[in-house]
């Protein structure tokens, strides 16, 4: 007779209860925080964050959660992590998505290692290379010219870009972009591996990916070697919380991972942020189908009734096919505004000023609304109403001007490293003087998000042309010393010159 198979594990959430039990049995606290477990808080933070929850919030290393036989709660809450997902390896990160570009940088590019990086990374990606002293080669987005938005990289991008760029260790692709497009990764992973290197999948905006039907499928389980998941975006942990999970391809070996990983973290991390990320795992791997089914349904109603506002458009699914997009996120609701005659800057001020609605993200085209995995219908239901509302209020007649394409399409390679330039010795200059310098800082205008200096870059007339356009448009310079865009940080000296 065989033996009755293991009960899943999946509706437990190890990590998460073994805090809960020591929190509330009412032990006696000489150790680390202060506020011990409430009593020395100031009222004010009790009476918002209530004793509850300060009850919780205990330091790492108390017997029975985070030290005592292995596997403690802990390890088990990582590994039921790693079994959601596909991963041979999971960290908890409590400094978000970008904890682990950084460990990830540190442990793949030390000092001079190329990696290939899709131009449009996140910005915590050149910050990982700062830390490790590698180089960046790019590889270009696809663009959408009408909205201003930066697309997923394609596989043939990648194979060209790989071809022109031999030895590097690892490429970085991003799916979904903020906008929700999908990557074809396994096209993608193909090139890569046909190149010999490891594909990283920034899937910040898609830790629910591979959860419904209805959804693109997780990068892990269709061969990437690892995967940044931001749990906090759409699964539900709180704020500040992520994932980083590696393959067992054994193209990415975990071990160096873990000593960068064990780096860049502080030696105090938030035990409810990590609780957060155990429960967070549980209820999307017991109940996300579920969840997600009801919050599609909502989406596509919602959808459905802003596309028919004149002068929108609810762009995703549509775009489909077209190079850049092999899949679309429908927790994403992308809404073209130009027909309104208004922005998307102008819309969204309008929510918020009439009804206190806030958007994730306003461009000059476009509107974009991010949704949760069990997301709440009635606001959904509102929204549609108060868009219409507002859009009738403020609209006038004619269509928002394009906004410009940034000019490095693919961009230089950098004339130093981005350490050197970061950590070198700089002056701000006023910007018609800092053409033909390298400069020390990252600069990026949303829209379109595409990044447009990065340090070690050279400066040129194109790019400040470009930036100076973009904020006459209304964006935001992301990542600039001066948000005003009078002077740019340029090199003098790199460091130990």
């Amino acid at each position: 007779m065989s033996a009755h198979p293991e009960p899943p594990a999946q509706p437990t959430a190890p990590y998460l209860e073994a805090v809960t039990a020591y929190g509330f049995r009412g032990s006696t606290r000489f150790h680390i925080p202060g506020h011990k477990g409430g009593e020395g808080a100031d009222p004010g933070l009790r009476a918002a964050l209530s004793d509850r929850a300060l009850l919780l919030d205990v330091p790492q290393d108390i017997e029975g959660i985070d030290l005592g036989p292995s596997p403690t709660p802990y390890e088990r809450a990582e590994s039921l992590a790693a079994e959601a997902y596909g991963a041979a390896r999971t960290w908890f990160l409590t400094n978000g998505a970008t904890q682990g570009n950084h460990a990830l940088c540190i442990a793949l590019a030390p000092p001079g290692q190329r990696l290939m990086i899709q131009r449009n990374s996140h910005a915590s990606v050149i910050d990982g290379l700062v830390l490790s002293g590698g180089r960046p080669s790019f590889v270009a987005p696809e663009y959408h010219e009408e909205l201003g938005m930066a697309l997923t990289v394609t596989p043939e991008a990648l194979e060209r870009a790989l071809r022109a760029a031999p030895g590097v260790r690892a490429a970085f692709i991003v799916s979904p972009t903020y906008y929700g497009m999908a990557a074809d990764i396994e096209g993608c992973v193909e090139v890569a591996h046909a190149a010999g290197v490891g594909l990283v999948v920034d899937n910040a905006w898609g830790a629910h990916f591979g959860f419904h039907p209805q959804l693109p499928e997780s990068p892990l389980r269709l061969g990437a070697d690892a995967v940044l998941t931001s749990t906090h975006k759409i699964v539900g942990s709180l704020a500040q919380s992520a994932m980083l999970h590696v393959s067992g391809s054994g193209r990415i070996d975990p071990d160096p991972i873990a000593r960068a990983v064990r780096l860049v973290r502080s030696t105090s991390p938030s035990s409810l942020l990590l609780a957060s990320l155990d429960a967070a795992r549980r209820q999307l791997a017991v109940h996300g189908t579920a969840l997600l089914e009801r919050t599609l349904a909502a989406a596509q109603s919602a959808g459905a009734a802003i596309d028919a506002v004149p002068g929108c458009e609810v762009v995703g699914g549509a775009l489909v096919g077209r190079p850049g997009v092999a899949g679309w996120d429908p927790l994403r609701i992308v809404i073209d505004v130009r027909g309104t005659g208004a922005t998307g800057y102008e819309i969204a001020a309008a929510l918020r000023d009439s009804y206190d609605t806030y958007a994730e993200l306003a461009t000059h085209a476009t509107l974009v609304l991010v949704l949760g995995l069990g997301q709440a219908v009635d606001p959904l239901q509102r929204l549609a109403h108060d868009f219409a509302y507002t859009v009738r209020r403020i609209s006038r007649p004619g269509v928002v001007a394009t906004i410009p394409r940034s000019p490095p399409a693919l961009g230089p390679e950098t004339a130093v490293s981005p350490r050197d330039a970061f950590l070198g010795l700089g002056e701000a200059v006023p910007v018609e003087q800092s053409v033909g310098r390298i400069s020390c800082e990252s600069i990026a205008g949303y829209p379109p998000g595409v990044p447009a200096l990065l340090p070690g870059e050279l400066v040129t007339a194109e790019v400040v042309a470009y930036l100076r356009e973009l904020t006459a448009a209304g964006a935001r310079l992301h990542g600039a010393a001066d948000p005003s865009f009078a002077t740019v940080r340029v090199l003098v000296a790199p460091r130990g010159q």
